[in-house]
């Protein structure tokens, strides 16, 4: 990777946020392969939105759905596919003249010694560089609770993010854990052909799907205080309705027997664990807050995260949120650079 050294910036991570990023970077005259590079651990052109079922649709239409000055082609009142994100965004790439590195996972940046030099560690090597992006996504791996290592069932035991068709379910009860958008969507879809139980920590409130982002805007500093994300374009009667049984949280399990808050047991053959997601920032350095708290910004100079909500706004992880926060992070890299080259004039 020494190739890729004294690059302006390394962008991490080639999703809607890393291209972004690099359409942002671009439009402020730098050159793609040149002045910065874009790494990605994913397998070739392999993004997290190819791996989605093949029946899922945004609650965002297509109008709200795509980067600005390139909506997506068809009807903007559709709520699109993920298949169509991810070829929205492999054109993207193609126009942009970016060729990701892929199968490169980052490791851990640091400062290298007193100057502005980051050093990025990957599993290809190490890169040194002036400014790195983490653009490694609010979703990048699956989260189940720890006690879920004792589950050992008749079924399967999967989280929400393998779900694909009923067919891939084997007969018998099925219990979905947690009680968000991708639980209650699973569990409707699973409804009309087998036994769903749905464990509910906190029931949310519920919301069109017309009216979505529907949940307030909350300071980064404050958003362990957020609510939870309402539920969109489904209801808990509905559900019930449709023969789904609500149950309250799931505590634990003995093998096949699962343990609910309310003091109740029961076995299930298939659990599916709709638990949500770790963003991808567990290679970043342990930082305390910046003294400004400048949305992307981290106490680390040079080091800069775009695509994740804790970090910004709550839309960060959409298309269009993580546009903005591309445009910020360019606009500060230019200005920084420019108060860089002034006082080293000055100096001279």
């Amino acid at each position: 990777m020494a190739g890729l050294s004294h690059r302006r910036v390394i962008i991490v991570g080639a999703g809607q946020a890393g291209l972004a990023t690099a359409a942002a970077l671009t439009a402020r005259g730098m050159e793609p392969q040149r002045d910065f590079v874009v790494i990605d651990h994913s397998p070739r052109a392999r993004r997290t939105w190819s791996s989605r079922r093949p029946s899922m649709r945004l609650f965002s239409e297509a109008q709200h759905s795509s980067f600005p000055r390139k909506p997506l082609d068809g009807d903007p009142y559709r709520h699109p596919t993920p298949a169509e994100i991810g070829d929205y965004l492999h054109e993207f790439q193609a126009e942009l003249g970016v060729k990701p590195i892929w199968g490169v996972r980052a490791l851990s940046v640091a400062r290298r010694g007193d100057g502005p030099t980051l050093q990025l560690r990957t599993t290809a090597g190490e890169i040194q560089t002036r400014n790195v992006v983490c653009a490694t996504g609010a979703a990048a791996r699956p989260r189940v609770p720890a006690w879920a290592v004792n589950v050992d069932v008749e079924g399967l035991q999967m989280h929400s993010n393998a779900y694909k068709t009923p067919e891939q379910i084997p007969p018998g009860q099925v219990l979905v854990i947690g009680g968000g958008n991708a639980g209650m969507d699973v569990s409707s879809h699973l409804a009309e052909s087998h036994h769903v139980t749905l464990a509910v920590r906190t029931r949310r409130s519920e919301v069109p799907v017309r009216r979505f982002p529907a949940h307030p805007w909350v300071p980064p500093w404050r958003r362990a205080e957020a609510p939870h994300e309402p539920i969109y374009g489904y209801s808990y009667s509905t559900l019930q309705e449709k023969g789904v049984v609500l149950r309250t949280e799931a505590t634990g399990v003995r093998g096949s027997e699962f343990a609910f808050s309310d003091g109740s047991r029961q076995s299930y053959q298939t659990v599916i664990f709709a638990t949500g997601y770790e963003p991808g920032d567990d290679w970043l350095p342990d930082l305390p807050p910046p003294r400004r708290r400048i949305p992307t910004t981290t106490a680390l100079p040079g080091l800069f995260v775009a695509g994740i909500p804790t970090y910004s706004h709550p839309r960060a992880n959409t298309l269009p949120g993580a546009w903005a926060d591309a445009t910020q992070i360019a606009r500060y890299m230019v200005k920084s650079r420019l108060v860089v080259s002034l006082r080293l004039f000055l100096d001279g």
